[in-house]
């Protein structure tokens, strides 16, 4: 067997959580590369919450599953959800971190039988839920009131909460709701979270408000798309399949992926072939933390970035 050949890298400007030997890009490299932890790497993944990686001289990949555009004027090569026609970039949206646990690839791959649409539907015993604990999107708030006027709607986040606790396995509470409200916190073309994949997952049905785009992935005979309709219309679509079973089956029967198929997009050995070629060309390019204008540019853009966001809290 060939020995995989060595790289040293390390991750800055993550959650504060984030193991660095123990997390999907680390897994993902591990497969084709014998890897060192190191604070001098030959490769460094960044992603949005801090500008330590300001502090670096090495070839950069950013890394960033938030609605944010990538900066190529502070990185080499980029994963993020966006839809850029660019080979710096690899198209990686978050929910495919959110496939690979309890059989998820095989409840969202593999089409379901009539039967077993069925007794799907029968265990399904409440109607709509949904889990946040941010207040900020208005559009999924508006959404809950209005299908609240219909049916109760149970919330088991932190925000608008009306079961007297709150949740603490998302998944786990989810598996028993026919329906169950996926909004992004915002709106792009391309920015698809966990939010749709979750109520796949939990073999529910996903009432969607986020990508406009979104069915460039996912089939759009397979979820309630609340993007692209009016909420009436989206409620409407509700009501008929939660008043007949036929239409609730059909829906459950249906693949989640577009015509089936696994977008490439989240294809790990596509990622990992992306990520051989940044890594492969890092003796080659001219690195852009090594060009002074356009690392200043970066740092004036973070600046912006930052000082805006701060504006922002403080109106709201």
């Amino acid at each position: 067997m060939d020995k995989k050949p060595f790289i040293s890298i390390d991750f800055v400007d993550f959650w504060p959580n984030l193991v660095k030997n123990d997390n999907y890009i680390y897994h993902l490299l591990n497969r084709v590369y014998t890897i060192e932890i190191s604070p001098e790497p030959d490769i460094l993944f960044y992603s949005c919450f801090g500008k330590k990686h300001l502090q670096y001289k090495c070839l950069k990949i950013y890394y960033c599953g938030e609605n944010r555009r990538p900066d190529f004027s502070g990185c080499d090569y980029a994963l993020t959800y966006d839809l850029i026609n660019d080979k710096r970039h690899f198209r990686w949206p978050l929910y495919a971190h959110h496939i690979d646990f309890e059989n998820a690839w095989n409840k969202i791959t593999q089409v379901k039988t009539r039967e077993e649409a069925i007794t799907i539907l029968a265990n399904k015993k409440k109607f709509c839920c949904m889990v946040v604990s941010n207040a900020n999107c208005k559009k999924r708030n508006e959404f809950f009131h209005q299908l609240s006027a219909y049916k109760k709607v149970d919330s088991g986040g932190k925000y608008l909460n009306n079961i007297e606790t709150i949740v603490a396995n998302k998944m786990d509470f989810i598996k028993d709701y026919k329906f169950v409200i996926a909004f992004e916190n915002s709106s792009y073309p391309g920015y698809t979270t966990e939010k749709i994949i979750q109520p796949f997952i939990a073999q529910s049905i996903p009432i969607y408000w986020g990508n406009p785009r979104v069915s460039n992935d996912f089939n759009e005979n397979a979820f309630i798309d609340a993007t692209n309709q009016s909420f009436q219309d989206a409620i409407q679509q509700i009501i008929e399949i939660d008043n007949n079973d036929d239409k609730a089956i059909e829906m459950l029967m249906q693949p989640v992926f577009r015509n089936g198929i696994v977008p490439a997009d989240i294809d790990e050995m596509n990622v990992i072939a992306f990520l051989q070629n940044a890594i492969n060309t890092r003796k080659e390019i001219h690195l852009v933390s090594n060009h002074k204008f356009k690392n200043l540019l970066h740092r004036f853009r973070l600046k912006y970035f930052y000082s805006k966001r701060k504006l922002r809290s403080r109106l709201n």
